[in-house]
């Protein structure tokens, strides 16, 4: 199985890294498409990745083909892979907004998956959605499935609606939790901590509450219950938020990036 990655962006390479390391491929089976001189230059001095400027040079010899370039660049991506592309070969899209049928009608193939992948990818804690035409077969899909999962862990959705609603949770997801996280670290230094020392409490403080929710079917309801005793400190924070209408407030910064992947995808 030869494997291209067309776009050596952060994501583009994350997924080429980690999927490197997959049984099902050997390092020599990844090739990697860039139009950047510079960029290409850095890349061949990693040499388990075959690297290429031309897509002549590449695409037709590819299986599989993930696309890592940001989605206005599609088009002109698409005009130029079109006459090259076999009828065999499955694209896997990591682009936002760009919809199966788009890239269906213009490569002429029938073969696409189309992903919503997240920044922690980079650590391996990556979630990827992804949901395929029905021509891409279940054996297919398994192959596909894992290599997703060298970058974390991946989810099947129904269609492509579901995609555009996870853009909203998980694809945008991790710049909620960092604009959550910059908020704590601003309060600490008005309180006096160090930025180093800030930092440590507001990042052990999340991987804490991420671990002990994962360890059990409790709810984050249940856990705020678990820490918050009436009167108490935790219970005057919550009360704060609830007060401020936090929550809806969270639930409404979803949806607009919910909202938004849909609009991304009315032209595509």
């Amino acid at each position: 199985m030869k494997l291209l990655v067309i776009g050596a962006g952060n994501m583009g390479l994350t997924y080429a890294e980690a999927m490197s390391k997959s049984k099902l491929l050997k390092k020599r089976n990844i090739m990697i498409l860039d139009s950047s001189d510079e960029k290409i230059e850095s890349l061949n001095k990693i040499s388990h990745f075959d690297v290429f400027k031309d897509p002549k040079d590449c695409v037709p010899q590819a299986d599989l083909i993930f696309l890592a370039v940001k989605p206005f660049h599609a088009d002109e991506l698409f005009g130029k892979m079109a006459p090259i592309v076999t009828k065999g070969q499955i694209v896997i899209s990591l682009m936002a907004g760009v919809t199966i049928k788009h890239i269906q009608d213009a490569l002429d193939l029938a073969k696409v998956v189309r992903t919503m992948p997240n920044l922690p990818a980079k650590v391996g804690k990556g979630l990827t959605s992804y949901t395929a035409s029905e021509e891409v077969s279940r054996i297919e899909l398994l192959t596909i499935e894992n290599l997703l999962n060298t970058t974390g862990k991946s989810i099947q959705v129904k269609n492509e609606n579901f995609i555009d609603a996870s853009t909203g949770i998980s694809g945008s997801g991790p710049a909620y939790v960092f604009y959550f996280m910059q908020s704590m670290m601003e309060a600490a230094l008005q309180m006096g901590f160090s930025e180093n020392v800030s930092k440590v409490l507001v990042s052990q403080t999340f991987t804490g509450a991420v671990d002990l929710f994962n360890q059990d079917d409790i709810s984050p309801n249940r856990w705020m219950e678990l820490v918050a005793s009436k009167g108490g400190t935790t219970r005057a924070a919550l009360d704060s938020m609830d007060d401020n209408n936090v929550n809806e407030l969270i639930k409404e910064a979803a949806f607009a990036a919910f909202n938004r992947a849909i609009e991304l995808g009315k032209d595509k």
